[in-house]
């Protein structure tokens, strides 16, 4: 394989792991931009990429409806990353609870409640049969016939150009509107937003509950362009990358999907690294670890440097001082 080839390869396949990052990292930036930690990005990717593969299985095999499958699927696990982010805004908002307790029982609550129903629904088995209808690769007409680049960035899965359009909106909604300047003041100063009339918890409550449907639709993309089934390690830390991605990116849209992009390519990278041969000078281990050993890189860099909201993790009471 020739260098250009690889580097085509290797964009291509960074922008089909950077996917679910910067779904779940969207859905980072928005609860954590009103004031809500999200440790439970994980279990919310976990609990999407479960139910969208199931639901796209039921959908083709017993209802046949082919090629349409997937995409009741992608709004089968947007819907459930919503009731299950539900479940971390009542705790944390309502109950005022640890925010960050709360996430991790969310995780732990998401891979037990997925490998329980699988085994249910799949007679025992730690994994969901093959998707038939899996999401197919959409070709831009006349760009994706541009020579190496139009394969490496013009022929992908609608995913891929979903997320990029939901970057763009939610930048533009954070920064540009009158929605975004009351979630991002209840994240930064909430008595402040509470004495000018911003309902405090009920911003927070939105906000967390698109960070439940966005990290969903995350999961969902794994299941659906990438491994085309559903097993226990589906997501495998994917949505602590994504929680990676959006420190990165300071808890910025735009920021998060370079960073999402950035760590697309780390996982790319050990992808294809049987096929560069490089396993013959690293060990094939240490290359599987690769993303992870960046994300870690990455965030003992960042973090000290970057400012989160100022009220980030503190649960907040009408009235309080």
């Amino acid at each position: 394989m020739d260098i250009p080839s690889i580097l085509t390869t290797l964009v291509h396949n960074a922008v089909v792991y950077a996917t679910p990052l910067i779904f779940a990292a969207l859905g980072g930036v928005f609860s954590e931009k009103s004031g809500v930690t999200n440790i439970g990005l994980e279990g919310l990717m976990i609990v999407g990429g479960f139910s969208a593969a199931v639901t796209t299985i039921f959908c083709d095999d017993v209802l046949g409806f082919g090629s349409f499958s997937p995409w009741i699927g992608l709004a089968m696990g947007l819907l459930i990353g919503v009731l299950f982010s539900l479940q971390h805004a009542v705790v944390s908002i309502t109950f005022k609870a640890d925010q960050v307790i709360s996430g991790v029982a969310l995780n732990l609550l998401a891979l037990g409640f997925s490998i329980y129903m699988m085994k249910k629904l799949f007679d025992g088995s730690s994994q969901t049969t093959t998707m038939h209808h899996p999401l197919n690769k959409l070709r831009i007409p006349y760009l994706s016939d541009i020579p190496y680049l139009g394969k490496a960035v013009f022929t992908a899965y609608p995913t891929s150009y979903i997320a990029i359009l939901l970057t763009v909106l939610a930048a533009f909604i954070l920064f540009k509107t009158p929605f975004g300047l009351r979630l991002r003041s209840v994240g930064e100063h909430p008595k402040a937003a509470d004495t000018l009339g911003v309902n405090v918890n009920r911003m927070r409550y939105i906000a967390v509950l698109i960070s439940g449907a966005l990290a969903g639709l995350g999961g969902a993309t794994i299941s659906l362009s990438i491994t085309n089934n559903f097993t226990q390690t589906t997501v495998s830390g994917q949505g602590f990358i994504a929680m990676a991605a959006m420190i990165f990116g300071r808890w910025n849209p735009i920021g998060a999907l370079g960073a999402a992009l950035f760590f697309g390519l780390a996982q790319a990278l050990a992808a294809i690294s049987q096929v560069l041969g490089l396993t013959k000078y690293v060990p094939a281990d240490l290359l599987t670890m690769l993303p992870y050993i960046i994300t870690i890189i990455a965030i003992t860099g960042l973090v000290g440097r970057s400012e989160a909201p100022s009220a980030l993790g503190k649960s907040y009471e009408k009235g309080q001082r």
